[in-house]
């Protein structure tokens, strides 16, 4: 499903819950570090953080944010695994034909600063990962330099009930590219998603009647690499109990949340497999409801009915071929004997 970028920013603000919080004048949106030298292969994390003026008070409860990058440097992969952002109204996006990288999420309450008392940087809302091309960059000192900016329809939400655009500074990054090999490959991407052994964080997920219509509802967050995607399998419940199909291990198909079921009779166990970037999983599962169960008709059950028909035919075939049989012998027995009647006379 497609929404533009202006349908997106009347979502975003739809669902973020908007509490009352002081009107200031400005925010920063910007990207750390904000110069990177990289030789040829290796790769940089940016992180776009967003400060507010704490003194006076500022929250910011929603960024919609599009960034531009050169076409000289090259956009890996994003993670949002230590995002302070918990509502993702648009996951982010990766767009190599256009040269852009765009996402939308909120916070409820807002933010307005660091936590006291945390020494770490809390105000990641996403970190990318950008490499430098492999080959020789060439064209002189214009293609040496790369950019990664903040484009005008960037916007931030002040935390006012009224979800009104606040001031923001933005601050991008510049990067310049060697034409030189490394003593060694820098490639924090990699390192992050190889030390990365936990699974996503535990969730439950639900089947909810949307639109007269039955959908399983689930999310969750990992703090490590982030969520790669979502899984959903559903196992067939055999109404029979003879059979039973489906497994946790079975392929699911690749979705999002509300996922609407392919089983509308709810009789299938429901599994949800939530995937982070590494490779580590969670499965959530949600068993059959036996107060929504209905009554269907099932592939399982058709299969059933099938061998089950083709079984009565084939012993009726069985009979009847019997039956022949057994009449053709005596048939056969009759005639002979009137043969040898007749052969005595």
């Amino acid at each position: 499903m497609g929404y533009t970028r202006t349908t997106m920013r009347y979502i975003l603000l739809a669902v973020v819950f908007l509490v009352s919080a002081s009107m200031v004048e400005a925010a920063t949106l910007y990207m750390d570090p904000n110069t990177v030298s990289l030789n040829r292969g290796d790769a940089a994390k940016i992180s776009i953080r967003l400060d507010t003026d704490e003194a006076a008070g500022e929250c910011i409860n929603a960024i919609d944010a599009v960034i531009s990058y050169s076409d000289n440097i090259i956009p890996v992969d994003i993670s949002v695994g230590k995002s302070i952002l918990p509502i993702w109204v648009e996951n982010p996006v990766i767009n190599k034909e256009n040269n852009t990288i765009s996402f939308a999420g909120g916070i409820p309450n807002g933010y307005c600063g660091r936590v006291q008392g945390d020494p770490n940087l809390t105000n990641t809302l996403v970190e990318i990962f950008f490499r430098a091309p492999g080959m020789q960059v060439g064209g002189g000192e214009a293609r040496s330099q790369a950019t990664v900016q903040f484009t005008d329809e960037t916007t931030a939400y002040l935390n006012d009930g009224a979800g009104t655009p606040a001031s923001l500074q933005k601050i991008g990054a510049n990067f310049t590219l060697g034409d030189n090999v490394g003593s060694e490959i820098l490639d924090p991407w990699s390192g992050d998603v190889q030390s990365d052994d936990a699974p996503p964080e535990e969730f439950s997920a639900s089947v909810e009647m949307i639109d007269n219509k039955w959908f399983v509802v689930f999310n969750t967050t990992d703090k490590q690499t982030g969520i790669s995607h979502y899984e959903v399998i559903e196992e067939t419940y055999s109404q029979s109990k003879l059979f039973d199909f489906g497994a946790a291990t079975a392929p699911g198909v690749e979705t999002r949340s509300p996922h609407l079921l392919k089983d509308q009779s709810r009789n299938s166990v429901v599994r949800v497999r939530a995937i982070d970037k590494a490779g580590n999983e969670y499965v959530a599962t949600v068993p059959v409801d036996e107060s929504a169960r209905r009554f269907s008709i099932t592939p399982e059950l058709m299969v059933m009915a099938g061998i089950a028909i083709t079984g009565v035919l084939i012993l009726l075939g069985l009979v009847y071929w019997f039956i022949r049989r057994r009449r053709a012998k005596k048939n056969t027995l009759a005639n002979l004997e009137e043969s040898d009647s007749g052969v005595l006379e």
